[in-house]
């Protein structure tokens, strides 16, 4: 595992509906984020946030605030491609699930071909043809895979096959959405199938696919994934979620690897949440991903 981690924060809502998600880096940082990182033996240098322009409107209603998302995301771009030219590990924090589209390609560009392990529960594999709401945070995946909405990701050149991403946990999908994936082959492993086969079979199943002819993983963490029970401070809540144990098993099982490229971890909404409690978990879940699990 590298050593020297570059903490990225991006203090962006609007891809959501939900306003409260900007503030999801002060929450994780708050909860002791760079200290623990520090006691776990690695190097860390927080190169701070991303800071999203004040829009004057929505503009398109299919694609709402996307020159503000863009712009935002294009800044994240550079400052995680030097991170990589630093040989650091980049571990961004959001911020909604749009900054993606800023993280994964940037990623993508550094290293070649990677695959992406998206622990969500939802597909983000809408674009604005088939979104019926028109949030961005609901297209990032389909975008870093150049199946649109191309104006997200026109600042890269890089690329993720969809046949090496691959959604643990996903459970809120619209039915366009559905069938898009199935289409492009993203493998897909709901909470049905987590509950018969278990999440140690799946998450092994998923590292195997992502790291098929690939340089490595990018891990993609929604703290929606979880159950809402164990993490409340989130925009979309979605019943039925991983357990405590699955979502530490499964970072757990990414980390052993030795794949893990970056990380990304998204949607702390701490006006939704209580006392913290999400922002705290999210950082218990950085640590295991990052080989430490001292809590």
């Amino acid at each position: 595992m590298n050593q020297f981690i570059d903490i990225i924060g991006s203090q962006m809502d609007l891809g959501a509906s939900r306003k409260g998600v900007d503030m999801g880096p002060l929450a994780i940082r708050h909860a002791d984020l760079v200290y623990r990182l520090s006691c776990g033996g690695f190097t860390v240098k927080d190169k701070g946030d991303v800071i999203v322009a004040i829009p004057e409107n929505a503009g398109d209603p299919k694609l709402r605030y996307k020159k503000e998302i863009c712009a935002a995301n294009e800044a994240l771009y550079r400052m995680v491609q030097q991170t990589l030219e630093d040989g650091h590990f980049p571990l961004i924090i959001g911020g909604d699930h749009s900054i993606a589209a800023g993280s994964v390609p940037a990623v993508a560009r550094h290293y070649g071909s990677i695959g992406v392990i998206w622990i969500d529960a939802h597909g983000d594999f809408n674009d604005e043809t088939t979104s019926p709401s028109g949030n961005i945070h609901g297209m990032p995946l389909s975008a870093v895979c150049g199946l649109g909405p191309d104006c997200l990701i026109e600042y890269s050149p890089s690329r993720v096959s969809p046949q090496n991403v691959v959604i643990i946990g996903g459970r809120d999908l619209d039915p366009p959405e559905k069938a898009k994936l199935k289409a492009n082959h993203v493998t897909v492993f709901p909470m049905s199938e987590i509950h018969s086969r278990g999440i140690l079979e799946v998450t092994k199943e998923a590292v195997a696919i992502a790291s098929r002819g690939t340089n490595g993983i990018h891990l993609s963490f929604d703290m929606d994934a979880i159950e809402p029970g164990e993490a409340p401070g989130v925009g979309t809540p979605v019943e039925n979620g991983l357990s405590l144990r699955e979502s530490f098993m499964a970072t757990e099982i990414i980390q052993a690897s030795g794949k893990l490229l970056s990380m990304d971890l998204v949607e702390v909404n701490p006006l939704l949440d209580t006392r913290n409690r999400t922002g705290i978990l999210a950082v218990n879940i950085i640590m295991t991903a990052l080989g430490c699990t001292d809590y």
